[in-house]
């Protein structure tokens, strides 16, 4: 029961994701499939039930996506392919986007279908009558084929305001056909409280299913309409990471989850897993290389902050002034006021979360701190580059000797101009070379290698350095390289970070560098993978 209302849910309320589907229609956000695969982990360990992956039908990607995600052991979530109903006049058993969800092999499937008569006329172009149809026959078939369904009543609120009956029909048809959940959506987020609320109290009157919400953030009411749909009955919440989605987004499903949990006195997820909710929205950002949205509430940098004067001389006489939650608890820190036991309580706990065996003191914990606020001033960022953070922890704490010194490196890049056939076919041709002098122990190597770039041609001269001493480095490669500008305003001399993925073929790690050079910024965040591999993996050799 909600402290202070007298009012709880009737079932417990579910968490539903769409990040991966809906959240990717966000103008400039692009995931690659490994993305899409780590931010999949990174929603299971959050402890969301529900995980839509994305559309199997519409995209090779996204078939791709499912075969990998049913290989790994999710603790919490089940996971959802999206598809569509029939086609008008079609069969449910034939149709390509009904076939295409059941080839994924999901135990959940998500139907979209239109419960607006006008959209039905309009861009169907059938009937209402062949719409409730396609509804009913999608959702039995699949329901017959053992998945549990999810029916996204697209354009609910706009078709409840128009033709009320007719929106409430479509729920019923899945709602009969065996439908778990019939889910209400505003599809262009224009919708006002109070005809949430209505569309949900009504939809509860006519189907016995669960009613969940998915609201898009058009008209800025997208976190507020999740909530007052909860309150009106509502027992799924369907929402993206950061408020990503099409237009202006969807409903932010941490600022849903902060809410539910700590104003609604709903048990969503663990205390533990609401002090991720910070590290998930900056993991996710970095991930996208997107800039975290520092005014972002409960996870964003400045959520917390306060400037010097009268806020801060409250805060000293009575903590909390100015805070309506405590930031620990979803897992942020309240600046100005920096709480040295904020800080050094996320230290110890991103070791914790990343298997690392190291008991620090508190005077190493603070040096670590410092450390970290200092690179961070540089334009470094650690929630998405764990191997970097380890080797920064291990270098200021330990006595720690690195497994090889790269003295000097050198990069040449010529552009050399070549005539093909004839005289007007011409073409300019890029060359990079890359000359290293790598000292292990006593033994120096220097190499020369080309590349099709600058940072190409790095990686395939410390290859050959390393191999004569560390012969695994062989199978290290580079998965993603991302590039962000930090500091736009300095033009040509801005500082850029760099995050660069790797794999092994049997795991996973990442790191970063920052600097107004992006070759130095790369090598600084090749450096860190190359040594965080030969610490973990490449000694034994």
């Amino acid at each position: 029961m909600t402290p202070g209302t007298g009012w709880a849910p009737d079932q417990p309320v579910e968490l539903y994701d769409t990040t991966l589907r809906d959240g990717l229609g966000m103008e400039g956000l692009s995931l690659s499939l490994e993305d899409k695969l780590l931010i999949l982990q990174k929603l299971d360990d959050l402890g969301v039930h529900y995980i839509e992956g994305g559309y199997p039908g519409s995209n090779p990607k996204d078939a791709e996506f499912f075969e990998r995600a049913r290989q790994l052991p999710l603790k919490h979530a089940r996971l959802v392919a999206f598809g569509s109903t029939r086609r008008a006049g079609g069969d449910a058993k034939s149709d390509p986007a009904i076939q295409a969800v059941l080839k994924a092999g999901t135990p959940v499937v998500t139907l979209v279908g239109k419960s607006s008569s006008e959209q039905v006329r309009e861009v169907l172009q059938t009937t209402e009558e062949e719409n409730l149809a396609m509804i009913r026959d999608s959702v039995a078939h699949l329901r017959a084929e053992g998945r549990d369904v999810v029916f996204d009543a697209e354009h609910f609120f706009d078709g409840f305001a128009d033709d009320p009956d007719y929106a409430l029909a479509t729920l019923r048809a899945a709602d009969q056909a065996g439908g778990g959940t019939v889910a209400l959506c505003d599809t262009n987020g224009g919708s006002l409280p109070e005809h949430v609320v209505a569309g949900v109290k009504a939809a509860r009157e006519v189907v016995s299913c669960r009613v969940g919400i998915h609201v898009h953030n058009d008209a800025d009411m997208a976190v507020a309409n999740t909530l007052l749909a909860v309150q009106a009955g509502a027992t799924q919440v369907q929402a993206c990471l950061n408020g990503w989605g099409e237009r202006t987004g969807n409903a932010n499903i941490l600022s849903v989850i902060a809410n539910l949990k700590l104003k609604l006195g709903l048990d969503v997820v663990t205390d533990d897993q609401l002090r991720r909710l910070t590290e998930t929205a900056h993991f996710a950002s970095e991930l996208a290389n997107l800039q975290p949205n520092s005014q972002q509430p409960y996870v964003g940098t400045g959520a917390f902050a306060h400037k010097a004067g009268l806020h801060v001389a409250a805060i000293t006489k009575s903590p909390g002034s100015y805070t309506h939650v405590d930031p620990l608890a979803v897992g942020n820190i309240e600046r100005v006021l920096v709480s040295e036991l904020a800080g050094r309580r996320n230290i110890v706990q991103k070791l914790r979360e990343q298997g690392v065996e190291l008991e620090l003191t508190d005077e190493q914990t603070v040096r670590v701190l410092e450390r970290v606020k200092a690179q961070e001033a540089q334009g470094f960022q650690y929630e998405s580059a764990e191997a970097s953070f380890e080797l920064l922890v291990r270098r200021e704490v330990e006595q720690y000797r690195p497994p090889f010194d790269v003295e000097d490196f050198l990069i040449v890049q010529r552009r050399r101009h070549t005539r093909r056939r004839g005289p007007d076919d011409a073409e300019n041709e890029l060359l990079s070379q890359a000359m290293v002098k790598v000292r292990v122990g006593d033994q120096v190597s220097q190499i020369a290698a080309d590349g099709n770039g600058p940072v190409s041609a790095l990686v395939s001269a410390v290859h050959g350095a390393l191999e004569t001493v560390f012969p695994g480095v062989a199978a290290v490669h580079l998965i993603d390289y991302k590039v962000r500008i930090i500091n736009s305003a300095g033009g040509a001399d801005a500082a850029v970070r760099v995050l660069i993925e790797s794999s092994d073929g049997l795991h996973l790690w990442r790191t970063v560098g920052a600097s107004t050079d992006i070759i130095e910024a790369s090598w600084i965040a090749l450096q860190d993978a190359y040594e965080y591999w030969i610490r973990r993996w490449g000694q034994a050799e």
